[in-house]
């Protein structure tokens, strides 16, 4: 890459110079940021840094789902956080995907409203149903639908599932096509006249009395304001608590008569698949390894691939010949709460991070949060 200094004088003042907000980190958060504070100040220079050439975190690699709650999570939650924060998130997470299709049309995304089953072990006798009535009567509250969760009696044997007992549905929640939600996030930055640098990776940030400056893998940059949307990477930039959580994925070659379609997950989340088509998309195991994940490398590894292969072939799709097709990993960022991060530590340096593995129901949501604090900075 050309350092700053020999860069021309058009490529200096159309991208590098007098940027009134600089956006560190193109995932959803970074593009909704940008949106929104654009369509709130149109005359705004807004320029989106990405260290990679194509975004480095988990936008472009989760699951695609657009889900909100499951009743052992949210079951879970309730044994050690206050009831009125666990509705709070969940009220976030729906607010949050209905915001996200306010900017991208749910047709441009392949949403899929196909629902959602929470699948459990015989053991597994927390769910009851004066459990799911509790469920459904606050879920109406924010919803304003009745009966979103159910239990599906007869779901675990007509999917040929192994190993499960009870499957517990969520009628609202669905899938979304990933790649297609970032490029037309992308899109419509473009259209709005916001501006991209890939491959530039910020090395510090040394926050002026009216000004910040960013050391970069190319030079020094100066901008009015800056967000930092690096998510599970922010730690690298600032003292923030917010730990990087990596998240391994695959999906398999396609699958003849695959006989069941939607996103389910298991144990309390830790575990998700979903049909892509004819294929299975199928990620988790972090649980078997909090250490060795707790990393912002980009590799998987042999012991938990195995294990989600294993699972496949033993619980969820058994007596089908299948191979392993596409194998990733994505980093998340997780902390103690599940409360996102997202504050203005100066006037000119904001941050929108930590969205616990929920950047698809809640990355919308933390962008509009962000462009109001930079509207209210100008006031």
């Amino acid at each position: 890459m050309l350092p700053y200094h020999k860069l021309s004088y058009w490529e200096k003042t159309s991208y590098l110079e007098g940027n009134n907000v600089t956006i560190i980190g193109s995932g959803i958060v970074g593009l909704t940021t940008a949106i929104f504070t654009k369509q709130k100040l149109p005359k705004h220079k807004i320029l989106v840094m990405e260290r990679g050439y194509l975004p480095s975190g988990a936008s472009t690699k989760n699951a695609g789902f657009a889900c909100f709650g499951s009743p052992t999570e949210i079951f879970d939650d309730l044994k050690h956080i206050p009831e009125n924060e666990v509705w709070e998130t969940v009220q976030m997470r729906f607010e949050g995907l209905t915001k996200l299709f306010e900017i991208v049309p749910p047709s441009l995304l392949d949403y899929q409203q196909c629902g959602s089953w929470d699948l459990c072990p015989e053991s597994q006798e927390d769910i009851t149903p004066a459990f799911l009535s509790y469920l459904n009567e606050q879920i109406q509250k924010i919803t304003k639908v009745s009966d979103v969760y159910y239990e599906d009696l007869g779901k675990i044997q007509s999917c040929g599932f192994s190993g499960f007992e009870k499957a517990f549905g969520n009628r609202l929640e669905g899938s979304i096509d990933t790649g297609k939600l970032m490029e037309q996030l992308h899109l419509k930055c473009t259209l709005l006249g916001i501006k991209f640098l890939q491959g530039a990776e910020v090395l510090s940030i040394h926050n002026q009395a009216n000004q910040v400056e960013l050391e970069t893998n190319f030079g020094r940059l100066v901008s009015e304001k800056v967000i930092v949307c690096t998510n599970g990477f922010a730690k690298q930039l600032l003292d923030l608590e917010v730990e990087p959580a990596r998240a391994q994925v695959l999906v398999t070659s396609p699958i003849p008569s695959l006989p069941w379609e939607g996103t389910f997950h298991f144990d309390q989340g830790y575990y998700y698949f979903r049909n892509v088509g004819n294929r299975i998309l199928f990620g988790g195991g972090r649980n078997l390894d909090f250490t060795g994940e707790n990393t912002t490398e980009m590799e998987t590894t042999e012991a938990i691939q195995s294990h989600l292969e294993h699972l496949l072939r033993t619980k969820i799709i058994p007596g089908h010949a299948f191979e392993i097709a596409y194998q990733w990993a994505g980093i998340m960022g997780m902390g103690q709460s599940k409360k996102p991060i997202v504050t203005v530590i100066d006037k000119n340096l904001m941050v929108g991070v930590r969205m616990g593995g929920m950047g698809v129901a809640i990355g919308a949501m933390i962008g509009e949060q962000l462009s109001q604090k930079i509207v209210n900075e100008q006031t």
